[in-house]
């Protein structure tokens, strides 16, 4: 869950997608303020990472549990 002016959204996008490439996964940038209900949930903790509706970090990308997470299911 991400925002278009968030500097901790394109800082956390910006880490994510080389480990993403790594681990041969898909990232989709979702814009909360596209909607309410996204909003609603959201919106003090963006940037927010998920799969599967599971929260794996906010604010900051937590490298290392991603890659743990990462590892787990591939």
């Amino acid at each position: 869950m991400s925002r278009t002016y968030c500097h901790l959204c394109h800082d956390m996008e910006a880490v994510l997608l080389p480990l993403a490439a790594e681990f041969g996964v898909d990232v989709d940038v979702i814009d909360v303020d596209t909607d309410p209900r996204l909003e609603a949930l959201y919106d003090e903790l963006v940037p927010v990472l998920l799969h599967e509706g599971a929260e794996l970090c906010h604010y900051y990308l937590d490298v290392a549990k991603v890659r743990d997470y990462l590892s787990k299911i591939r």
